[in-house]
């Protein structure tokens, strides 16, 4: 079968077409004829062998595919590594029927974007009716869905970064109250003018460096930065203990990869994600449908922030 096979790591320039053999599913797991394949931001670190946990060579890349089971099901199951490709394995647990009325690229964006967001707003940083969230990279793939979430889930005012004047138009549109800059020079003065001159309540923040610097300083008195990414590749300034009992703030971590163990950590949120989605509640963002041949013009534009909402390739182009 045709697959992105690495056998050295690097960026983009790694990323070949190659023919391997089609996987075999083992006892417990199933077989996904793949229609479409997840791109995420995590991919490139993982491509580069800088994700949190270390990967091994020769690899197949892809988190996450959507596609149909042997006995006909129309699934999207999040398998690890192995979806650059026309067929993957996953396990059994971890392969979600996919409802009428929820498409493919809507399919993968809820399976990984949208069941972060979920538990960004509700498991990390337990969301409130009123509170002011800021949502960074609010045009990227996790960002559109949590902007569009906290409204939902009766956010008082949603602040989002974004790069580009048109990316900001974007995120208004999907109902943030305001959109601004996200560079770090003065993100913290802009936060606070977005917030009429208010420190924030919640920050989701996946930029790292001087970004999260500048957003934590920013954050209010009993406030939640949920810390999910590090896109710059700079890590933050240490922060004294003393800095969190001032205010009374909390910083958290959030990686999916720690749901993995139990299913019902994905399964149940996904469920309220497509139900949402289907009733046309929540819009799921997907940004570009690459062929697979062309996944290093997809890895180029993701990392150089042309990109918004979830990204797909499709393996048989």
């Amino acid at each position: 079968m045709r697959a992105i096979q690495i056998t050295e790591f690097g960026g983009p320039e790694v990323l070949t077409v190659s023919d391997v053999p089609e996987p075999v599913a083992g006892a417990g797991q199933v077989l996904i004829t793949v229609d479409r394949a997840g791109i995420n931001y995590a991919d490139t670190h993982q491509v580069e062998n800088s994700y949190l946990s270390k990967t091994e060579l020769p690899l197949i890349p892809g988190g996450e595919v959507v596609g149909r089971t042997a006995d006909g099901r129309r699934v999207v199951a999040l398998v690890g590594s192995g979806g650059y490709a026309e067929k993957a394995v996953a396990h059994a647990p971890y392969a979600f029927d996919v409802p009428e009325g929820v498409s493919d690229g809507a399919a993968l964006a809820l399976v990984l974007q949208g069941t972060t967001a979920w538990h960004l707003l509700k498991t990390s940083t337990h969301l409130q009716p009123g509170e002011s969230v800021l949502v960074h990279a609010g045009a990227g793939g996790v960002g559109s869905l949590a902007v569009q979430l906290a409204k939902l889930w009766g956010a008082g005012r949603v602040i989002a970064t974004a790069s580009t004047e048109e990316k900001r138009k974007q995120v208004l549109e999907l109902g943030a109250d305001a959109a601004i800059d996200g560079e770090p020079e003065g993100l913290k003065d802009r936060i606070l003018e977005a917030n009429g001159g208010k420190p924030v309540d919640i920050v989701l923040e996946m930029v790292g460096g001087p970004t999260f610097d500048e957003s934590f300083a920013a954050l209010g008195r009993f406030g939640r930065l949920v810390t999910f990414g590090a896109a710059s590749r700079q890590a933050a300034a240490p922060i004294d203990a003393s800095r969190l009992m001032k205010g009374s703030k909390t910083i958290a971590g959030f990686w999916l990869a720690d749901c993995f163990r139990d299913p019902a950590l994905l399964g149940d949120p996904l469920a309220e994600l497509f139900d949402l989605s289907a009733s046309g509640k929540l819009t799921p963002i997907v940004g570009g449908d690459y062929p697979l041949s062309d996944v290093a013009s997809a890895h180029e534009d993701l990392r150089a922030r042309r990109t918004v909402g979830k990204l797909v390739l499709d393996p048989t182009r």
